[in-house]
């Protein structure tokens, strides 16, 4: 009975050892990236955001969350390659992460970077530009205009953020779904892309060439839908015990890479809600559907618009399941999908 006592004992001071170290660890991650927008060190402790660009975007002031409404994240990819100091680069991918607090289901959208939208004091333009006048800020602020929903958060990373969750977490396996093969000399060939069909397990690096990839005939429509199945994928994985054990380090890890708005609070109400919002349950669409959209040469630019009223009553359709996600177009349409004429590939 005393062996018993003492071998309980230890399991409970265990529990307890473990419990401060990932309270401690979590603790610590959230408070250094909340307050990256405090101090400009660069890369290895300071916002990705150059200040410059962070305070134009001071006046749109993203709406508060309570806790109880949906809550909207924007996500922000960056390619920062060839960028000079104090230049922020267009937003490689937008997408929304939305989650409803009582039912628990989440959504993941996938905002085409080419749509013509206002931006707000900027003018129109492409939506992937709103980043480079006024920071996150200004830049979930023209998403809300555009969806008619309040965007409270956002999350900012660039392709080393992206490369270190992914080996952080072991990898992730995913059916890919063609060959894909790109080279680009412009970067010595670092981000050159050469992948297999079929089930991978992919690394950071390998990874990065599966959600960039774009070469095909529909070009952006199904690069956004391929993130949007890889990012699924990423969120069952962080969702298993193994990923949970790891946390500490895969905190750790993608640490530098990291821009955001979330507090300390907000991250621990949801973290929770992200674990209770199962990744096999989550809806994904592109935005805009595809029977909205309409392609447009704007300035000898070819870009998408769509109508904002009829896109907005979509997006209520959807939460209110009245409505179809969209997964993109299946195959090419009539007229070739837009590519854009600057900006990274």
């Amino acid at each position: 009975m005393k062996i018993f006592k003492r071998i309980l004992l230890l399991v409970v001071l265990l529990l307890m050892v473990a419990a401060g170290y990932y309270s401690y660890a979590f603790y610590s991650f959230a408070n250094n990236i909340s307050h990256k927008s405090d101090n400009a060190k660069g890369t290895g402790g300071g916002s990705l955001i150059p200040s410059t660009i962070k305070d134009k975007g001071d006046k749109y002031t993203p709406p508060k969350w309570e806790g109880k409404q949906r809550v909207n994240i924007l996500l922000l990819g960056g390619d920062s390659r060839g960028m000079v100091k104090n230049e922020l680069p267009r937003s490689d991918s937008i997408m929304l992460a939305s989650i409803d607090p009582v039912t628990k289901k989440a959504y993941l959208f996938s905002i085409l970077r080419d749509t013509y939208v206002k931006i707000p004091g900027e003018g129109e333009d492409r939506i992937n530009t709103a980043i480079t006048t006024g920071g996150p800020n200004l830049a979930m602020k023209t998403v809300s205009d555009l969806l008619g929903i309040p965007v409270q958060y956002y999350v900012y990373t660039d392709f080393k953020g992206f490369i270190a969750l992914i080996d952080a977490v072991g990898g992730i396996d995913i059916d890919v779904e063609k060959d894909m093969k790109y080279s680009d000399s412009e970067d010595d060939h670092v981000y050159d892309i050469n992948l297999k069909k079929g089930q991978q397990h992919l690394d950071g690096k390998t990874a990065l060439q599966y959600v960039r990839f774009r070469h095909d005939a529909l070009s952006d429509f199904s690069r956004t839908e391929r993130q949007r199945k890889f990012l699924t994928a990423v969120a069952s994985k962080m969702q298993s015990t193994s990923s949970l054990i790891k946390l500490p380090r895969i905190l750790n890890a993608i640490d530098p890479y990291i821009d955001t708005n979330l507090s300390v609070t907000d991250m621990l109400k949801l973290g929770s809600l992200g674990y209770e919002a199962k990744a096999d349950g989550i809806i994904s669409s592109q935005l805009p559907p595809t029977d909205l959209l309409v392609e447009k040469n704007i300035r000898g630019a070819s870009v998408i618009t769509a109508d904002r009223l009829k896109l907005q009553q979509y997006i209520k359709n959807l939460f209110a399941g009245t409505a179809e996600a969209d997964t993109g177009p299946t195959k090419p349409s009539a007229s070739p999908s837009p590519t854009p004429k600057s900006g990274k590939k």
